[in-house]
């Protein structure tokens, strides 16, 4: 049995009378013409005299957010999903039977209001009513305090009230489909083709994470929901594509924290015949194209950080990077013993599977270096050990054609030159498994299929990832993935005693 606040009572009690009255409290279709922002810009720079000679009309809904009573007549605030409209009503407007129906009404509810534009003497763009039509009955107080709900966590998780209360999360929600909007007119453009591939999966490929496992009854099987969306996208590679791309949902069976969801939205791309330069021309002129085009700046505030996303950015190899911060220089090294010492020397711990050459370099990368990358990053040249999946560079076979991008310290992307060889491929997996016995449970499986695929032969190839959430806390200047995702993944509350 549920326990109601007085409020909540007089909210049912209401409900119950519009009831008696032949009414729906819970409302029906109402035909909106016109929305608040484009009445307030249409008319903001007109005269408070000029509306006399004016018989302008508009139909707004929304939902009641500021009431100020006044007798026969009363001011009140709506808000739809552009912004918010101020009315005025009269009880010589709209009859006293009307009227008195308005009276009743609660910071929540929901109306349709129809009425002739105007002006106040204080200059504010208002709708004069001439006809109020009561929608839908709110049963439950919005939270006292406008800003909105003051319990963070309460937030995220009745989103629905932070929308309503909060300007700003309906403002990074209303941008994230435009953003994603703007990437896909983008890779369009450039002749790209979306596609969409399997969610479930009975292997685990395409990068190194802890998965989700479920079960598939009719077949008995245990499946994985994917990590990545690599390898499919490959294989459509070899079928003839040649340019593709998919923006989906990925999970991981990992931990939560302000940077980091378990289901995440990500973004891969494959090009025939281009590289890993073709990746960051691509990834470059991407990030231009959506601060120009849909947000309108290129300088933001980024986890305390200033950053510029102006051109051209700064491009490093992996073992520079850290010869510029620790002096070390891991190109000329090529003792393992001298490596380990090294780790052992700057308090560096290594797994029984990362005592190799490329997991100590990255190490030391991910110690000194990946904080230091503020201002956009492309860092290149990945010792092979950490990139099972991409094309080992020509001139140093310990190193592999990857770069990965960093802004403000943090990683946006990671690309390829694609490694089409399948002797090749089948030996890094190999090497995965290798890892797994030694502990490594975010080891790759071997994907016969896929080696099979590469045997009919894969373009030359470029490839990239994209982590769309953290790409929308760029644009958007959110310090937490929680603040541009709708429903983040939450604990569950604590139950009361």
């Amino acid at each position: 049995m549920r326990n109601f606040t007085e409020q909540e009572l007089v909210r049912r009690e209401k409900a119950e009378k519009i009831r008696e009255l032949g009414l729906d409290p819970f409302g029906h279709r109402y035909d909106r013409e016109d929305f608040a922002k484009d009445i307030r810009e249409k008319y903001q720079d007109v005269d408070h005299d000029a509306f006399e000679s004016m018989n302008d009309t508009a139909k707004v809904a929304g939902r009641i957010m500021f009431i100020r009573k006044m007798g026969k007549a009363s001011f009140f605030t709506i808000k739809d999903r552009t912004g918010s409209i101020q009315i005025y009503i009269s009880i010589n407007d709209v009859g006293e039977d009307v009227y008195e129906m308005f009276k009743s009404a609660d910071l929540g509810d929901i109306v349709g209001v129809y009425g002739k534009v105007m002006k106040t003497k204080t200059g504010e763009v208002t709708i004069k009513c001439l006809e109020y039509t009561h929608l839908v009955k709110a049963l439950r107080p919005l939270p006292e305090k406008f800003h909105g709900l003051t319990d963070v966590e309460e937030r995220y998780r009745r989103r629905y009230v932070d929308l309503i209360m909060n300007e700003n999360s309906m403002k990074v929600a209303l941008l994230r489909p435009k953003i994603i909007r703007c990437i896909q007119n983008y890779m369009d453009g450039l002749g790209f083709t979306e596609v969409e591939t399997p969610v479930l999966t009975t292997l685990l490929t395409g990068a190194s994470a802890r998965p989700f496992v479920t079960h598939h009854n009719a077949q008995n099987l245990d499946m994985y929901l994917r990590i990545a969306l690599e390898l499919p996208l490959k294989r459509l590679l070899v079928g003839g594509m040649e340019a593709v791309y998919e923006i989906g949902r990925t999970f991981r069976n990992e931990g939560m924290d302000t940077r980091h969801n378990p289901e995440f939205t990500l973004m891969e791309a494959y090009l025939a015949y281009s590289d890993l330069e073709g990746m960051m021309d691509l990834t470059e002129n991407m990030f231009l194209r959506i601060a120009n085009d849909v947000v309108g700046k290129t300088e933001y505030t980024f986890l305390g950080n200033e950053v510029s996303l102006k051109g051209p950015w700064k491009r490093i190899s992996m073992t520079d990077a850290i010869k510029e911060v620790t002096g070390i220089d891991f190109k000329s090294i090529t003792d393992l013993d001298e490596c380990l010492k090294l780790a052992e020397e700057h308090h560096i711990d290594l797994e029984e599977h990362e005592k190799a050459y490329g997991h100590i370099i990255n190490k030391f990368f991910e110690k000194y270096v990946e904080e230091t990358l503020i201002q956009p990053t492309f860092l290149y040249g990945h010792p092979i050990e950490i990139s099972p999946l991409t094309k080992k560079n020509p001139e140093d076979p310990r190193f592999v054609d990857r770069f990965e991008l960093f802004i403000g310290g943090k990683e946006f992307a990671n690309a390829y030159t694609e490694l089409n060889d399948p002797i090749d491929q089948l030996e890094r997996f190999e090497a995965q498994l290798a890892e797994r016995d030694l502990g490594n449970d975010e080891a790759n499986d071997i994907d016969m299929d896929f080696i099979e695929a590469l045997e009919y032969g894969m373009p030359p190839a470029g490839g990239i990832g994209y982590g769309i959430d953290r790409l929308m806390m760029l644009f958007t200047e959110q310090d937490s993935i929680r603040d541009v995702l709708l429903f983040p993944t939450m604990k569950e509350r604590l139950k009361e005693d």
